[in-house]
């Protein structure tokens, strides 16, 4: 009995390290053409961020949208990223300074992902 006490800290500790609650945003941009992506603003409850401070599971946030796009829209050869952060206004001025930088080329275009798509729980 006393052993599983003295564990139980060590796990509790690791618990803590993690950051729960996430707002994401997902991009899609392409060689292909010139169009650019983006999800809104999501809020996952489940998500969180490690103690680096990366998005635990990000590639399989990124393979959401990249298999939305591709199966629902019929949008090939996209390469999808995250953006997140645990407040809202911070991911906010990361959007905007990003779609700033995109607006710069008259080429590209920006257009918002349907709002049908949500991004649901990674799995570890």
């Amino acid at each position: 009995m006393a052993i599983a006490l003295m564990v139980m800290p060590a796990f509790a500790k690791k618990d803590s390290d993690k950051k729960y609650g996430v707002y994401m945003v997902g991009a899609s941009a392409s060689f292909t053409d010139s169009l650019v992506y983006f999800t809104d603003i999501q809020y996952l409850d489940s998500a969180f961020v490690n103690k680096k401070g990366l998005l635990e599971g990000r590639s399989q946030y990124s393979f959401q949208l990249k298999d939305y796009l591709e199966h629902e829209k019929g949008m090939k050869n996209r390469t999808c990223f995250m953006l997140f952060s645990t407040k809202k206004k911070s991911l906010q001025k990361q959007i905007n300074k990003l779609k700033a930088k995109y607006q710069k080329n008259k080429n590209v275009m920006l257009h918002e992902v349907d709002s049908a798509f949500h991004f649901t729980k990674a799995i570890f």
